[in-house]
């Protein structure tokens, strides 16, 4: 918890002190542009890939980035849908993957999952994904198939399919590489291959 702790002296004494002006203005102004749904993973940070400001993304963060097709009923990934969507209205929703992604491995590999009864359920929702896969065991694969499943998951969220029947928000799908700091875009227009600056 120190780690923590001092990270947080340094952010007020170096980042916010020098950003004053910025945290100022978003005090009283929340619009972000983008919805970015992206996995749980550590090692991807949303923020960092994007290089975006503090405020330009609404971000929401799932075990596989994943969403679960719309149905009546409360989870936290349909509300955060709806709110960035609907109140926030963003233009622009992205479903990142990933390489080396946990949750697509332990699919990819048919892992016992039965010491994580709720991830395992979660995991549920990528069933679609895992019969477009390739092959059993092809991780990348599965990550691929896996962001067009979940944008197609997406579009069946009320707030999602009224915003793209009036033209006002666009839906991407992408894979970061860990390794390389590739971003592949998998969007309709798609594919294209954008190398990390």
């Amino acid at each position: 918890m120190r780690d923590l702790a001092e990270g947080v002296t340094r952010f007020q004494r170096d980042v916010h002190t020098a950003r004053a002006d910025l945290f100022a203005r978003l005090a009283d102004h929340h619009a972000p542009h983008t919805l970015f749904i992206g996995c749980s993973d550590a090692r991807v940070v949303p923020e960092l890939i994007t290089a975006s400001e503090p405020g330009e993304l609404f971000v929401v963060r799932t075990a596989g980035n994943l969403v679960p097709a719309y149905a009546p009923g409360s989870d936290a990934v349909t509300a955060g849908i709806e709110y960035a969507v609907a109140v926030l209205g963003v233009s622009r929703i992205v479903v990142c993957g990933h390489s080396a992604c946990g949750a697509m491995t332990a699919l990819a590999e048919c892992h016992d999952l039965s010491a994580v009864p709720t991830l395992a359920q979660w995991l549920r929702h990528a069933d679609a994904s895992r019969a477009r896969a390739a092959a059993r065991g092809d991780v990348a694969s599965l990550v691929r198939q896996n962001v067009l499943a979940q944008l197609a998951n997406l579009a069946t969220h009320p707030s999602v399919a009224h915003a793209l029947a009036e033209g006002g928000l666009t839906l991407h799908g992408w894979v970061f590489d860990i390794a390389t700091g590739d971003v592949e875009d998998l969007s309709p227009a798609g594919p294209v291959t954008t190398p990390a600056a």
